[in-house]
């Protein structure tokens, strides 16, 4: 295991701060402290403040007072701030990397080589974004009146983040609504705040005005609930479950809050009797398993196709069972703790529940010797429940996978489609026409063919559904930022007098 007492390396310089207003780190105001655990260890790495709603208040006044000038600067200017803000996120990229592994648990080579590379890449989309942000062209559609659209920023946005994608999360939320013009206050889950405080920091660094991103660490039922319904919030963007994204559109709709919710998933992984076995499995394994399963269009379902089936369980429970469960900094580690004690119960809960119904072919156990302390969880593998269990129906959200048989293909799309979620899914084929259809008839905002997971900055990502509504990524999420408005100059002023008698007769 990695040194128990392994330090945050920022933490001097936070000095147990945990809001970020104004360009400035504070404390918080509920007089509450929380902790951040080490999930590999259980031992806390970080203590701060949680914030009340006084600091909620306090950022929304600094990004609304950093709105005019900020959605008043030229595209090319807040193209170059965030240019500047991506060379800084590659500068400290081992910083964050680290940070994120600490208080997630994830293995160090997926920080690197994902979770921060992937920032940095998005941050330079936006960068470029920010230049391309149109209405549409003049034209006389009316007489002689000449109409064209604008489209502007919609003014403070508040956003929360879930604990799974921290980096990520911070970037999917500010990155498109600051490239649009608008301010910002993110809420990150108290779970894992350090790498939004430290995202905040980097764009200070890179010149970004104080104001423009503000964040506040504290709890959802405060000022998660305070920020949503504060009147001078214009829009709710919020990445959570399905439950709470309920809760959160609730409250936002009572100030006609502009909407945008990636909720939770439960994706399905649909292998036809013609696929490749060998990458299939391979890919099954990945896509489960990813984040230690923590990923709502991770695949938590597989439908294989009878002929295929038994092999498919034979060889998925071989490769699972010899992933390497272990310590997130060392090299070798393919799979580290979920995020918590109290999350690996509930992975586990499901687990022992579906032992009177289904087969568990490998995993579903706690790791003893040096992970005992952990929140660990072994890769686990279950199969033959029926389509209505718990197992198949809810998310689960941890390093599981359960497997099903079909036999026609109308049935192994309907299977993928029977549950509340539709935020992405795979087909495994190597008929063009099979996979084609596929793509077409599963409900989901993201169907992959012969792979499951990847994602890229200029590609949209959100679901149907129950998982929620509003684009992630590519300049869809752009668009959502911005309000739309219509622009109408009559030509010649007998168009309006026209138009008066037209309305009121003629009168003097």
């Amino acid at each position: 295991m990695h040194n128990p007492g392994h330090r945050f390396q920022a933490q001097d310089r936070l000095a147990g701060g945990a809001q970020y207003i104004a360009g400035r780190l504070t404390k918080g105001t509920s007089g509450r402290t929380h902790a951040v655990v080490d999930p590999a260890t259980g031992e806390e790495v970080y203590t701060y403040e949680l914030a009340g709603t006084a600091d909620v208040d306090a950022a929304v006044a600094a990004a609304r007072a950093a709105f005019p000038g900020w959605s008043g600067a030229t595209p090319g200017e807040r193209s170059d701030a965030l240019h500047r803000f991506a060379a800084v996120l590659a500068e400290r990229a081992e910083e964050f990397a680290q940070a994120e592994s600490l208080q997630c648990g994830k293995p160090l080579k997926l920080t690197r080589e994902f979770d921060v590379p992937g920032t940095i890449d998005n941050t330079a989309f936006f960068a470029g974004a920010a230049r391309h942000l149109q209405g549409q062209s003049a034209g006389e559609y009316s007489g002689d009146h000449t109409s064209y659209v604008r489209r502007e920023a919609i003014g403070v946005v508040g956003s929360i983040a879930p604990w799974n994608y921290p980096l990520q999360m911070a970037a999917w939320k500010v990155l498109p609504a600051i490239a649009a013009g608008n301010t910002i206050v993110l809420k990150p889950a108290e779970l894992t705040p350090l790498t939004s405080l430290l995202f905040a920091e980097a764009a200070t660094e890179a010149g970004i005005p104080d104001g423009v991103i503000n964040i506040v660490t504290g709890l959802g039922r405060e000022a998660g609930e305070h920020l949503v319904g504060h009147p001078d919030v214009a829009m709710t963007s919020f990445t959570g479950s399905t439950a709470v994204g309920k809760r959160v559109a609730e409250i936002a709709t009572s100030t006609v809050k502009r909407l945008h919710l990636e909720l939770g998933g439960k994706a399905p992984f649909l292998v036809f009797d013609d696929a490749d076995l060998e990458a299939a499995v391979h890919g099954a394994v990945a896509g489960s398993l990813i984040n230690t399963g923590q990923d709502c269009t991770a695949a938590t379902r597989a439908y294989v196709q009878r002929p295929l089936y038994d092999a498919f369980v034979e060889q998925t429970g071989a490769l699972m069972a010899s992933v390497r469960v272990g310590d997130p900094f060392a090299a070798d580690t393919d799979l580290g703790p979920l995020i918590s004690h109290a999350q690996r119960d509930r992975v586990a809960g499901f687990v022992d529940r579906a032992r009177g119904y289904a087969r568990v072919v490998t995993g579903g156990e706690v790791p003893q010797g040096d992970l005992k302390s952990g929140a660990y969880y072994a890769p686990t593998l279950v199969a033959d429940a029926g389509q209505d269990s718990e197992i198949v129906q809810a998310e689960i959200f941890g390093p599981v996978l359960v497997v099903l048989p079909f036999d026609t293909d109308d049935e192994g799309i309907a299977l993928a489609n029977d549950t509340p979620y539709g935020l992405a899914a795979s087909a495994w084929s190597r008929d063009v026409y099979r996979a084609n259809r596929a793509t077409r008839e599963i409900q989901a905002g993201c169907v992959w063919v012969n792979d499951h997971i990847p994602i890229i900055s200029e590609m949209p990502h959100g679901g149907y559904k129950a998982s929620g509504f509003g684009k992630d990524m590519s300049a869809y999420s752009f668009e959502e930022y911005t309000q739309v408005k219509h622009v109408m100059f009559d030509n010649t002023a007998v168009a309006r007098k026209d138009w008066h008698r037209t309305v009121f007769g003629d009168r003097p």
